[in-house]
């Protein structure tokens, strides 16, 4: 077993203990770890703090707390955060992935549309329209856009994986655009028929007008990104 735990702060340095010792087959995947006061006796801190640290590696995938069982051990690496992941993601791998939420998005904006979402969206559109000639602002009017399509499908976790998506497509966007001839920026058309699927409340070509749209902004990037 490592040593026992005297510096700052005890719960982080108590979970790498503990992660350590499963890792080393100590508590191998699948089996229950020791009570509290063992665990807080071998490691020289107290109770609470093995609470604290259990529920960390629990948060990171590594630990499953069962009602009137115990902890078990689930993982022997502990899962990295969202925000980690985006950054090693390349951009066509996230547009893939905006792909799957959003066409889902679109098919069920077509059938949960309220007016104001109706509104919205149109709001937004007409933005687009406003702000052709400025990259920038199209890509953040662009963006809302999507955003009011997403919304209309009345799932916060669609909305939540969305939102954490955009700031990861931003500057990939500005630049894809600035390569781009003048008067190639707009794509109007796309959206407008996403739209207009919506409203007319027909998931299915709502739904094939949000997979074409992106496929087509990934086949783009991916030419942007082989570029020299």
């Amino acid at each position: 077993m490592v040593a026992i735990i005297r510096r700052l702060p005890l719960a982080e340095q108590t979970a790498a203990a503990i992660l350590a010792g499963i890792q080393s087959g100590e508590w191998p995947l699948g089996h229950k770890l020791p009570g509290e006061t063992t665990l807080a006796g071998v490691l020289g801190v107290g109770r609470s703090t093995i609470r604290e640290a259990i529920r960390e590696l629990a948060g990171r995938g590594v630990l499953e707390s069962r009602q009137g069982s115990g902890v078990f051990v689930t993982a022997l690496e502990p899962r990295e955060d969202w925000d980690g992941v985006l950054r090693r993601a390349g951009i066509v791998t996230v547009i893939e992935a905006r792909i799957a939420i959003e066409t889902e998005a679109a098919s069920l904006a077509a059938g949960r549309r309220t007016r104001s979402d109706i509104a919205a969206m149109r709001r937004c559109l007409d933005a687009r329209t406003e702000h052709s000639t400025d990259l920038v602002a199209l890509v953040d009017a662009d963006a809302a856009f999507h955003r009011t399509v997403v919304l209309a499908a009345h799932n916060d976790l669609l909305t939540e994986l969305f939102d954490g998506f955009m700031p990861r497509t931003r500057t990939a966007m500005i630049d894809m655009l600035r390569m781009k001839p003048d008067g190639e920026h707009s794509d109007h058309a796309s959206h407008a028929e996403l739209l207009n699927a919506i409203v007319d409340g027909d998931a299915e070509r709502a739904s094939v007008a949000s997979r074409s749209h992106l496929m087509l902004l990934r086949s783009r990037l991916s030419l942007t990104r082989a570029a020299p």
